[in-house]
């Protein structure tokens, strides 16, 4: 399974469903049915379905915990609120969050590289660093956070 590619369908569906008021399942489906038909990453296709189920668990769990998360950020956010974010740069944090707090098989600094990786990828210039910035503050005080 390529975890970044599962990744990046959570990050765009996330961003969907902000965007189109589409649900969880809508959001992605629509990407993993992209993905099936037309493959322009050249994703194997043996790996699809564990992709498409890592993206799932992804989505779903931000979405459960998104009001958690949000506090959890709006605390690392100097001088931002959530709601004011990018939407791309949003999505990102809240997802690299609930890897970093919620989930055991993802080491915090991992789910960091990623995350940057992803703001870069889909954010502007800056979001990278940005997104760096704020996970970093949180990679501290994460000892609380899963307290």
């Amino acid at each position: 399974m390529k975890r970044r590619l599962a990744r990046e369908i959570a990050v765009s569906s996330l961003y969907q469903m902000e965007m189109n008021e589409v649900t969880a399942s809508e959001a992605v489906d629509m990407l993993m049915d992209e993905l099936r038909q037309d493959n322009e990453i050249g994703a194997d296709p043996k790996e699809i379905g564990s992709t498409d189920e890592f993206a799932r668990e992804l989505v779903h769990g931000v979405l459960e915990r998104k009001q958690a998360i949000d506090g959890m950020l709006q605390q690392f956010l100097t001088g931002w609120q959530v709601d004011r974010l990018s939407r791309v740069d949003r999505q990102v944090l809240r997802l690299a969050c609930y890897e970093m707090v919620f989930r055991d098989d993802v080491p915090p600094k991992a789910a960091i590289n990623e995350a940057i990786e992803l703001a870069k990828h889909f954010g502007t210039e800056e979001s990278g660093k940005f997104v760096n910035g704020v996970l970093g503050k949180l990679l501290q005080g994460i000892d609380e956070l899963k307290s």
